[in-house]
């Protein structure tokens, strides 16, 4: 007896097993929990179902007396959802699917580029935040919001909710005086999100946030006294729940949001401490620090020239190269400008040196962090936002020509410039710090922006996760950093020039402190992490070019999160005519820490290859937890696909 309730609790406390088995949660309601929660409503011998995960669910029917799936209804195109779906007999089952979300199920591939742009459709700066299947999927039917779907004299009602998914749906049934809800990934038992990552929609504007908040009004709106979430325990008392998890994303939403005006970060009135120059565009902070004004707020673009006319650039991007060719005259004319010596790059993302071949012409060198070289140099092995190769800029990487670790001090033309790791926005960043004109000035990338005179910012820029910006080793550092450091000026990227900045630096750091808990709060494991981050189990490269040779490796990379050992099983689903060697990584990984397999990629029938870029999943289980299809990396086998 204790052994068959087993998998019962399980279910009903969030735990989870390798073991699965139905739960009944209403009457002819049942619940399947793989690598999501399947759901079953059941009519005599049929059935219909609402998402079906790996599928296992089908070798069981016949345990609640179920002899067929007459409908599959899907709440979203996420792979976990429906990574079984080849295992459904078509005869007998069809499936309907959000309309919203047809492309992604009908086109999966496309919502993978070779050469991804920023303006990419589902991505933030290019980096996708859809996880389509690996494979087109037939869908039978195409579901509007609003619409009633009929099924054996039940009406379920199609309501479109968005947030978790672009195009996601709930289905509302009625029966036997209850309102149940099936919402997919709107809400976790426990007034929780069921990731943060899938509601990650752009940069730091809340895009997928607003859409999830407006989806929970609308199921607030029914009543609901059940609801069935994509993962976790049933939900008890959904409507209380649904209010509470309401209020939870609007007291989320105001720490989420940039912490200053970001509608006026391209038009920015003059700060105190610019003095006007001849040279266009540019203006003098101390005697010998120089940055563009207001007319090219927004821009990458501050420089040092030292008394023998020998200069470093910080950043130099998003604007035209005659605009630089210029003010490079202007500065040789005025400013007593002799030579570029070299422009240093304060992290990863191109925007910061998209003039990279126009410096060259001015026989500028390129510095930057060890940490960052590759991301310059091989942008496309990435799936973070804003590579280089996103902007359009006429080329694709950029070759560093003086590698930096944290802790170099350089002898530059008098000053000592201090390169230190200061990550924040993203992991890869570095600040560069001198005494000079009697001022301690920091140059911090994007790391933080605002006016240190106005209270109510605390200077944070946008959150996202995919660029690789856990706060406890992002923000967070940075605001520590800067406390320590106390610095006269902060001289952030784009223009934006902070001056006593110490108050400012603490309300920053008191920030970083509460998204932390937030996250807390919101996301229901443990280890909020393994919810946040979309690169927990990762390839490098993320793009495999198996065009020019039928061997390549890529380094699997598993990360730990818990302060105990975990134990993983990782599958790599692969395309037709690729083969794996391990195709499964099975290992144990310390606390804390990474453990990285290589795994051996060969072409062993190159016509078997589908065209385009193809995805390979992995397929994830954790301490005996299914995870299923979360994350992927991709290849691409045919030389005509190369543009894709």
């Amino acid at each position: 007896m204790i052994r068959r309730l087993l998998p019962f609790l399980a279910l009903t406390l969030g735990l989870h097993t390798t073991q699965a088995a139905f739960q009944e949660a209403a009457p002819d309601i049942f619940v399947w929990s793989d690598t999501c929660n399947a759901c079953l409503i059941r009519d005599g011998d049929a059935a219909l179902m609402i998402d079906l995960g790996d599928g296992s669910v089908l070798e069981h029917l016949g345990g609640i007396g179920v002899k067929k799936v007459e409908w599959l209804l899907l709440t979203g195109h996420h792979r976990e959802l429906l990574q079984g779906v080849a295992l459904l007999d078509r005869s007998q089952t069809q499936i309907a699917a959000p309309k919203e979300e047809q492309a992604l199920l009908e086109t999966p591939n496309q919502f993978r580029k070779w050469h991804p742009r920023l303006g990419d459709k589902h991505t933030v700066h290019g980096a996708s935040y859809v996880r389509p299947p690996q494979s087109p999927v037939k869908v039978d039917r195409w579901l509007a919001p609003d619409e009633v779907f009929e099924w054996r004299g039940r009406q379920i009602q199609c309501l479109g909710t968005p947030g978790h998914s672009p195009g996601g749906m709930s289905y509302v049934l009625k029966t036997g005086g209850t309102t149940c809800v099936f919402a997919g990934g709107v809400m976790h038992d426990g007034a929780k999100m069921t990731n943060w990552f899938d509601t990650e929609w752009d940069y730091g504007f809340a895009k997928g946030l607003d859409a999830l908040i407006a989806s929970v009004d609308k199921l607030i709106a029914l009543e609901p006294q059940i609801a069935f979430s994509a993962r976790g325990p049933v939900i008890r008392g959904a409507t209380e729940q649904l209010k509470s998890y309401r209020a939870k994303l609007a007291a989320f939403r105001p720490d989420y949001v940039r912490g200053y005006p970001s509608e006026s970060f391209g038009k920015r009135a003059a700060h105190p401490a610019m003095k006007p120059t001849k040279v266009h565009y540019v203006v003098q902070v101390t005697p010998h620090l120089y940055m563009f004004g207001p007319e090219m707020a927004g821009k990458n673009f501050a420089i040092i020239i030292a008394d023998s006319g020998h200069a470093l650039l910080l950043d130099c991007g998003l604007f035209p190269k005659l605009v630089l060719n210029r003010i490079i005259d202007d500065m040789k004319e005025h400013l007593g400008l002799k030579q570029i010596d070299a422009c240093w790059i304060s992290h990863s993302h191109g925007d910061h040196f998209t003039l990279f071949p126009a410096l060259q012409e001015h026989g500028v060198k390129f510095w930057t962090m060890d940490s960052i070289v590759d991301k310059c140099e091989n942008p496309r092995a990435y799936d973070y936002p804003a590579m280089i190769g996103a902007y359009n800029a006429g080329f694709e990487k950029a070759k560093i020509d003086r590698i930096l670790k944290a802790g170099d001090v350089i002898d530059w033309e008098g000053y000592k410039l201090h390169i230190d790791w200061m990550p924040g926005q993203t992991e890869f960043g570095n600040a560069l710090w001198l005494e000079m004109d009697g001022k301690k000035i920091v140059f911090t990338g994007d790391n933080l922006f605002g006016d240190p005179a106005d209270p109510a910012q605390n200077g944070h820029e946008c959150v996202v996760a995919r660029n690789s910006a856990i706060t406890e080793e992002g923000y967070l550092v940075a605001a520590k950093y800067l406390q320590k450091l106390k610095p006269d000026i902060i001289m952030g990227a784009h223009g934006v020039l902070m001056t006593e900045p110490a108050a400012f630096v603490d309300r920053y750091h008191n920030w970083a402190q509460r998204i932390i808990q937030h996250y807390k709060n919101l996301l229901p494991d443990e280890n909020y992490e393994y919810l946040y981050d979309p690169f927990w189990v990762s390839a490098y490269p993320y793009r495999v070019d198996l065009t020019k040779e039928d061997t390549q490796t890529v380094q699997i990379t598993v990360r730990n999160f818990r302060g105990t050992a975990q134990k993983h099983r990782i599958a790599l689903k692969l395309p037709p005519g690729v083969e794996a060697s391990p195709a499964v990584l099975e290992g144990s990984i310390d606390p804390k820490s990474r453990q990285t397999y290589p795994v051996k990629l060969t072409v062993k029938g190159r016509a078997a290859l589908p065209s385009a870029v193809q995805i390979v999943p992995f397929d994830i289980t954790l301490d005996g937890r299914r995870y299923g299809e979360l994350f992927d990396f991709t290849v691409l086998g045919r030389e005509e696909d190369q543009g894709r």
